[in-house]
């Protein structure tokens, strides 16, 4: 493909597919370890282990974000892969659930400053248009890895391995992605501009974002993610191994099938994007996850499950895909480390809302009590992204 003849873009993406897969790895071992040290409570652990991580990102982003075009990339990027991989190794040593939840928190500090910065390096690499959006579907892709590979080989990895060695892959996988990454020179950050103090730079980007029209209806999109990855991710062990009664490589296969829908997604985008607005796609996949969750209603089996998730993952990659290309029309190349850091932080301040809600609705209420309300969430979310964000034109994204 004609992206990976730059090295730099070459390098980078397999860095990212790499440490993504290792990070796929952690999700199922996570949720391995909350169970085994909560039984049927996991949901509840994890819901919260999760909703720390949101916390991490939705505090720490905005301070990267304010900051970064002051700090070398690259260094930057290997500094935070390595304290990664440090983390991660950690987490078979836990005794207890508090332990757990710190080495989540510090774990996912270094990731909300890594991937802003990581996500704002690619537009400098490919000013054009066709090109980024392309790079975006691969970005998409690699995310699409860590849903469907991931699970998958975690489910090859526990026939003969304890769940616990899939964190010692996360922490090796970390430490290929800082190889690769400071294997090649990285684009200098857009100075901005001087002036204005402290406050004044650490929110530049969330008032960028929030008086943007069509970014408050993204935000809300995000919201509509939020709820329906959160009953997926959050509930699929619960639901697999406790009400229909089936192991952990079940499970495991389950994760997949959000990444399998996703990816079918992200590989066709780049072209329907060329003939259709950003804006009813990203709407559509609004609806299509609603529907995914409302079916969830009738109590599915294992096989009808994966069809949901299939679904529920498509329309997250209709929203998530062109999330970057929206964001890059919206803002001036010096504001880029910015937005990118509101957009990442305000996404997941969602998911710190969702993250619970699907544990708690799932742990104290039932699995069909969870289904009903993140449906209702995830559908009005979509509505109100569609009042939030008139039609443009094209030269209004321009």
């Amino acid at each position: 493909m004609e992206l990976f003849r730059d090295r730099r873009y070459r390098h980078l993406f397999s860095a990212q597919v790499i440490a993504l897969i290792g990070t796929g790895l952690t999700t199922v071992g996570l949720a391995l370890l909350a169970s085994e040290m909560a039984g049927e409570r996991a949901g509840e652990v994890l819901g919260t282990a999760l909703a720390i991580k949101m916390i991490a990102y939705v505090g720490i982003a905005p301070v990267v974000g304010a900051y970064a075009t002051r700090l070398p990339r690259r260094a930057l990027l290997v500094t935070l892969d390595l304290l990664r991989a440090a983390v991660v190794v950690s987490l078979p040593f836990v005794t207890a659930v508090w332990q757990i939840y710190l080495l989540i928190f510090l774990l996912n500090a270094c990731s909300a400053g890594f991937t802003p910065v990581f996500q704002a390096t690619i537009p400098d690499i490919f000013e054009d248009e066709r090109r980024y959006t392309q790079a975006l579907s691969l970005s998409r892709l690699a995310y699409d890895l860590e849903n469907l590979l991931s699970p998958l080989l975690a489910a090859l990895l526990l026939v003969v391995l304890s769940f616990n060695l899939l964190f010692v892959l996360n922490a090796a996988a970390f430490l290929l992605s800082a190889l690769l990454v400071v294997s090649v020179s990285l684009p200098s950050p857009h100075p901005q501009p001087a002036g204005g103090g402290v406050w004044d730079r650490l929110t530049q980007g969330m008032r960028r974002y929030l008086h943007t029209p069509r970014l408050r209806g993204l935000l809300a999109l995000n919201m509509a993610v939020a709820a329906a990855g959160a009953m997926q991710i959050v509930n699929t062990v619960v639901y697999v191994r406790h009400a229909l009664g089936m192991g952990q490589t079940h499970v495991a296969i389950a994760f997949a099938a959000a990444g399998g829908g996703s990816m079918v997604v992200a590989l066709s985008l780049p072209r329907l994007l060329e003939r259709l607005d950003q804006r009813p796609v990203m709407l559509a996949g609004g609806l299509l996850m609603s529907a995914s969750l409302v079916a969830g209603l009738t109590a599915p089996g294992f096989a009808l499950l994966l069809l949901l998730w299939f679904v529920l993952g498509a329309g997250a990659s209709m929203v998530m895909t062109p999330t970057g290309r929206l964001l890059k029309q919206s803002c001036r190349a010096e504001e880029r480390p910015a937005l990118f850091a509101a957009q990442f932080s305000l996404s997941h301040a969602c998911w710190l809302v969702a993250y619970p809600l699907a544990g708690w609705l799932g742990s104290a209420l039932g699995m069909m009590s969870a289904f009903a309300v993140l449906a209702t969430l995830a559908l009005a979310a979509t509505l109100l992204a569609a009042r939030l964000w008139p039609a443009e034109t094209a030269e209004a994204l321009a």
